[in-house]
């Protein structure tokens, strides 16, 4: 390990949170998150890892809660954190540090730059990742759980009509090849209660998750984030040990809609929602 190597910065929070949004920031401030990544920013080594952790006890990303019967069994918790640390010992890594950080640190453990990932998997499989990292610091973003869930039926909304469409096009073929994926993102998620409750849990996991990890841990409210972006995003650039210009902050805060916030209060149905699930947002200080 480098003399000046640092521990990650972990992210978590649940889908559609605004993680994506903060990390976009960070990054454009001097936080490494990865070479290759998907379009939530997602840093794919860290995110097919996570993947694998929850199909090992037959969760998914809206199906995580099954991650506790491998956090429960210390043989297999073991193993599967030795295999992560030599999967992060061989080329596969090159994907998250790029040829030129690869040739340098050879693993991510070694960075001596800011660095971390962002996934919203991390929420549950985060006591994994610090039996591997356990100085690394996290960071737990949320949001009010209405306007989550809209925006998790929204996108499957849109992922059920294109797969609909896909399906009538492509059904000659099945005759000769079976479908290899579903109609939707998320069945969960195809309805308001069904996010909202998924909300609930990963709200859950990450409040005990935080309350574990304590000094080492900053969260953040997506409101009030979008309330006073230069202010939130200096704090969270000191807890990341990033150094950046006023300009360069100032830059990179254009892209906050303060309209976002609380967005469901526009829209009838959803305030009904809101309101039939009143004593539930209250629980996390909604």
């Amino acid at each position: 390990m480098y003399p000046e190597a640092r521990p990650p910065v972990i992210i978590v929070g649940m889908h559609r949170s605004g993680t994506s949004m903060v990390i976009r920031m960070l990054e454009a401030l001097g936080l490494f998150v990865g070479e290759r990544k998907d379009p939530n920013h997602e840093a794919l080594f860290f995110q097919r890892i996570n993947e694998w952790l929850l199909r090992q006890s037959g969760g998914t990303w809206d199906y995580p809660k099954g991650f506790h019967y491998l956090l429960e069994n210390r043989e297999v918790r073991v193993l599967a954190a030795d295999y992560i640390r030599y999967l992060m010992k061989t080329p596969r890594v090159i994907s998250f540090l790029g040829w030129r950080k690869y040739l340098r640190y050879h693993v991510p453990s070694n960075l001596d730059i800011p660095w971390g990932w962002k996934d919203p998997r991390n929420t549950y499989t985060l006591p994994l990742w610090l039996d591997l990292f356990p100085d690394a610091k996290i960071i737990h973003i949320y949001r009010h759980g209405v306007d989550v869930a809209n925006s998790l039926k929204t996108r499957n909304d849109m992922v059920f009509a294109r797969e609909k469409i896909l399906y009538e096009k492509r059904k000659p073929f099945y005759f000769f090849i079976p479908k290899s994926g579903g109609f939707t993102d998320t069945i969960r998620c195809s309805s308001l209660e069904g996010g909202f409750s998924l909300w609930e849990e990963y709200l859950n996991e990450a409040k005990v998750n935080m309350h574990n990890i304590k000094c080492r841990a900053m969260q953040i409210k997506y409101e009030d984030f979008l309330a006073k972006p230069y202010e939130i995003l200096k704090s969270l650039m000191s807890f990341c040990d990033i150094t950046a210009s006023d300009t360069d902050i100032s830059e990179v805060i254009r892209q906050v809609k303060k309209d976002r916030a609380f967005a469901y209060r526009s829209n009838p149905e959803l305030k009904a929602f809101a309101d039939r699930v009143a004593e539930r947002l209250r629980v996390f200080e909604y």
